[in-house]
């Protein structure tokens, strides 16, 4: 049988989930569990296929065994992990021991369950690692959008923005800067608009780390 076996009947949008195992009764039965749900699932028989052919921009999890043959599911997991894959991952295991427990969980996974699975602990664990990610892409969207407009300032409006941060009035930028409160307010304006914010707290809220981490990498 191939070692991709897809289960692609719910909505195209839908988190997708990764389950990779060498038991093909196992994969066809936590298949067919994920699938009540409404999670798309695609299965994986070979550890080194899953690594080469999955879809690391999807939204969703990755469940994997522990024992396979050829790669571990410790391997596959510390090699994810070593990538930059940001799905949360759910290791099972039928022979757990303390010391795998913690190898796993130091390596990364967010969830180690031992088989026979619990149905609703797999699934409770699946809904809360797709919630998770579904944060963690919505948090990495808006910093990186949140870069891109800072990006557009000038290095004046930089100098404002700090210290605008920092809590200075337009005097008081316009006195550190030698520039009159007019054209303090002009910049203040300006950025205001090229970083799509519409109140000091929005501005702060969304942009005092990042100012703090330029200033730091400078």
């Amino acid at each position: 049988m191939n070692s991709v076996e897809s289960s692609l009947t719910h909505q195209p949008l839908s988190p997708l989930i990764q389950l990779i195992d060498d038991d093909e009764a196992v994969r066809s039965s936590l298949a067919l569990l994920i699938g009540t749900v409404g999670l798309r699932v695609q299965s994986w028989a070979d550890p080194v296929a899953f690594l080469e052919g999955f879809d690391r921009e999807s939204i969703g999890a990755i469940v994997l065994d522990v024992r396979m043959p050829g790669l571990s599911g410790l391997t596959v997991l510390e090699r994810l992990v070593a990538q930059g894959v940001d799905q949360p991952i759910i290791m099972l295991t039928g022979h757990g021991t303390v010391e795998m427990c913690r190898r796993a969980f130091k390596s990364g996974a967010a969830e180690f369950l031992e088989k026979p699975v619990n149905d609703e602990a797999l699934i409770d664990a699946l809904q809360h690692a797709v919630r998770q990610h579904v944060r963690s892409r919505q948090r990495h969207q808006a910093d990186r959008a949140a870069r891109e407009r800072y990006a557009q300032l000038s290095e004046r409006e930089r100098e404002v923005l700090g210290l605008i941060i920092e809590g200075l009035t337009n005097k008081e930028i316009g006195r550190a800067l030698e520039l009159s409160p007019r054209t303090v307010e002009t910049h203040r304006a300006h950025l205001f608009a090229k970083l799509e914010v519409d109140s000091l707290a929005h501005l702060i809220r969304g942009y005092a780390s990042l100012v703090e981490q330029q200033d730091g990498s400078s």
